[in-house]
């Protein structure tokens, strides 16, 4: 038998504040969601000049600042009472403590989710063929919020050997105590199905004017793909420590995710049927 000890990526220590002046403290994770925010607008402004055009312009500048707030409100809130209600019921003060950590990506998406509904019953928008906008737009966020996590050295995997397997720095505040064993950097797992392959999946179909005048069906495959990528990944990735298996095997993300499959093949089927429905 070997005594070979396994290989490893030896993790590069970056600090989480990416400078600091006085009471100022710029964080990559801050900055990962001012990317995510500032990049899906550009390209939501980009692909909306495209035919059919069923939403205007204008209306996706007015809708920064609400995706905004429904990003950090539902990410929070989501945490809040998903992942530590007792924790805040005890210390309520804390909830407001964004800067200490603690979003839920589901929480986000359906704060976002709740935002756009709202403003496109304002508006008068067709709320499907907004929605395959911001599914367009949202796997940038959820990449650079991955990466974010890998700088941050949080929501790493499981203990493995695989050759890619990494040690993460336990930190108190700035200061590292120690390094995990090796572990899967499932945050690049994540970063690569919910950003980057639901972002390319999302434009081939965006590309197909067919696709785009079917609203809904661009909505329905990111909502199925999310909750897919989530499943599988939480395979890979440390359940949280307060948590573990929430039910048999499956940890609270994967509970969370498993009705986004249903759900999001539902309505693109119902987008495609409603489309078919309506041809001369």
């Amino acid at each position: 038998e070997s005594d070979a000890m396994p290989m490893e990526i030896s993790y590069p220590l970056i600090d989480p504040v990416l400078f600091e002046a006085g009471f100022v403290v710029v964080r990559w994770y801050a900055l990962a969601y001012v990317a995510g925010l500032v990049l899906g607008w550009r390209h939501m402004l980009n692909l909306a000049k495209q035919p059919p055009q069923l939403v205007g312009v204008r209306d996706v500048d007015d809708f920064l600042l609400w995706a905004t707030l429904g990003v950090v409100v539902g990410g929070r809130l989501g945490y809040v009472l998903l992942y530590k209600p007792g924790f805040y019921l005890e210390n309520p003060s804390e909830i407001l403590m964004v800067m200490h950590g603690g979003m839920s990506f589901h929480g986000g998406i359906l704060g976002v989710t709740v935002a756009g509904v709202v403003f496109c019953g304002r508006r008068g928008i067709q709320t499907l063929a907004f929605a395959d906008l911001l599914s367009c737009a949202a796997p940038i966020g959820l990449f650079f919020g991955r990466v974010a996590n890998f700088v941050n050295a949080e929501l790493y995997g499981r203990a493995t050997d695989v050759p890619w397997a990494m040690r993460f720095p336990l930190r108190r505040g700035g200061e590292v105590l120690g390094w995990t064993d090796p572990r899967h950097p499932s945050q690049f797992y994540e970063a690569g199905l919910e950003g980057a392959l639901l972002f390319l999946v999302a434009l081939w179909l965006w590309r197909k004017e067919s696709i785009r005048r079917a609203p809904g069906t661009i909505a329905g495959v990111f909502i199925a793909g999310y909750g897919a990528s989530r499943f599988l990944v939480e395979f890979f990735r440390e359940p949280d420590a307060h948590l573990g298996a929430v039910v048999g095997f499956a940890t609270m993300g994967q509970l969370l995710s498993i009705p986004m499959i249903p759900l999001g093949v539902g309505i693109a089927f119902y987008a495609v049927k409603r489309r078919e429905n309506a041809a001369p």
